[in-house]
C-alpha cells in the first residue's frame, strides 16, 4: 500500500526530443564511470559474464528456448545493473566508490524491486512459451542442436520460420526495453513504485522513439559484442552499458526540485 507521501508525489517529468546522438554521449559517459569504478564496475560485468556463460551451457543442446535464454539474460541484467547504477550515482554525488557499497543497495526499495521482478518473470515465461510454440509449428526436421540451428539460419532455409521467430522474438524484446529503460534507476534513487517508473519508462520511450531505438540497437550491438568474445567481452561492454544507463536515465528523467 503507497504512503500518503508517495500518493502525493506527482508523475516524473519526462523529456523529449532529446537528439539522436545521445546515446553516443551516454557511452561516453558510461565509459569515464566505467573507469573510475575499476574493480568495483568490472565485478558486475564477471557476473554478466559468468551468468552469460552458464545459461548458454545450459541450452546449448535445447535451442528452442534460446529466446527464453535471451529473455533470461534481460531479466538478470537490470538487477546486476543496480550496482553499476550506484556505482554512477555516487560519483555524480562525490561519495566513495566501493564494491561493498553497492551489493545491498536493492533493500532501498525491495517492495518495488520485487514486483518489477514478478512481472519480468511472466514476460519471461510467456516468452519461453512463445518460443516453444514457434518451434512446433514452424521448425522442420524436429529439436534442433546449435550447431543445424546455425547452419539452416546462414543457409536461409525455412524462411518462415525465422520470421515468426524474429517477430514475435521482436515483440518481447521491445516489451522488456520500453519497461526498463529507466525504471530501475527510478526506483533506486527516487522510490518510485514499480508502476509509475515503468510508465515513465514506457513514456520516454514513445517520447523519444527514434533516438531510443538507436540505443536499443547500441545496446544489443555491445551485448553480442561482449557474447562473440566467448562471454569475456561481457566484463567491459556490459558495466559500459549499465553505467550509459544512469546518464539515459539523467538525461530522460528530470530531476525532482529540491
Amino acid at each position: 500500500m503507497e504512503t500518503p507521501e508517495a500518493q502525493r508525489r506527482p508523475f516524473p517529468v519526462v523529456r523529449a526530443g532529446l537528439p539522436l546522438t545521445s546515446p553516443i554521449d551516454w557511452l561516453r559517459r558510461g565509459a569515464s564511470d566505467l573507469k573510475a569504478g575499476g574493480f568495483a564496475s568490472l565485478f558486475y560485468g564477471i557476473c554478466f559474464a559468468a551468468g552469460g556463460f552458464v545459461l548458454f551451457m545450459a541450452f546449448r543442446h535445447a535451442v528452442q528456448l534460446v529466446t527464453a535464454v535471451t529473455a533470461g539474460f534481460m531479466l538478470l541484467g537490470p538487477f546486476l545493473a543496480l550496482g553499476l547504477y550506484e556505482l554512477s550515482r555516487r560519483r555524480e554525488t562525490g561519495e566513495t566508490l566501493s564494491l561493498a557499497a553497492t551489493l545491498t543497495v536493492w533493500k532501498r526499495n525491495i517492495s518495488c524491486f520485487g514486483i518489477y521482478s514478478l512481472i519480468l518473470i511472466v514476460i519471461y515465461l510467456v516468452w519461453a512459451r512463445a518460443s516453444l510454440v514457434i518451434f512446433a509449428l514452424f521448425y522442420q526436421g524436429g529439436m534442433p542442436t546449435l550447431g543445424s540451428f546455425m547452419t539452416q539460419l546462414l543457409k536461409f532455409d525455412n524462411i518462415e520460420f525465422m520470421l515468426a521467430y524474429l517477430v514475435v522474438g521482436g515483440f518481447f524484446a521491445m516489451l522488456v526495453f520500453a519497461v526498463s529503460v529507466v525504471s530501475i534507476p527510478m526506483m533506486l534513487e527516487r522510490n518510485e513504485d514499480t508502476i509509475t517508473a515503468m510508465l515513465a519508462s514506457f513514456l520516454a520511450l514513445v517520447r523519444n522513439l527514434p533516438m531510443m531505438l538507436i540505443w536499443g540497437a547500441l545496446i544489443v550491438l555491445l551485448t553480442a559484442l561482449g557474447i562473440a568474445l566467448a562471454f569475456v567481452g561481457l566484463i567491459i561492454t556490459m558495466p559500459l552499458v549499465g553505467h550509459a544507463t544512469w546518464h539515459a536515465y539523467r538525461a530522460l528523467i528530470q530531476h525532482p526540485a529540491p
